[in-house]
């Protein structure tokens, strides 16, 4: 919060990628935003507000590859509250499978189940 408050100072373009309501970890870009920061979704914004040629994409979103089920199970999963069912349609995962990942990102600390049968993030 320090650099960006001085670079705003310099007259200096700031910018801030909003995070989940849920997330204590959100609260500092949400902070940048109400003070001004310029909201950024995707990188096209930013190049969009410095006047830069936005590049014609290669690969149609692809979804980056991960080393594991646990992985691959943690990008479907944000710190939005979200159920089995739900994020087995989104893993492509089998909903017993994701039930045991999720015990285990559990045990690690990772992931924290929430009311109503559903799992978030914690870190």
């Amino acid at each position: 919060l320090i650099t960006a408050r001085l670079a705003n100072e310099q007259g200096r373009e700031v910018f801030a990628v909003p995070g989940s309501i849920h997330s204590p970890l959100s609260k500092g870009c949400h902070l940048l935003i109400k003070q001004g920061a310029k909201l950024v979704e995707s990188a096209q914004d930013i190049l969009e507000e410095l006047h830069m040629p936005v590049p014609v994409a290669e690969a149609a979103n692809e979804a980056p590859h991960s080393d594991t089920p646990a992985q691959a199970l943690l990008e479907h999963l944000g710190f939005d509250p979200c159920d089995i069912d739900t994020l087995s349609a989104r893993s492509g995962l089998a909903s017993d499978v994701v039930s045991s990942l999720l015990t285990q990102l559990e045990i690690e600390g990772i992931v924290a189940a929430v009311a109503g049968g559903r799992y978030q993030r914690i870190r």
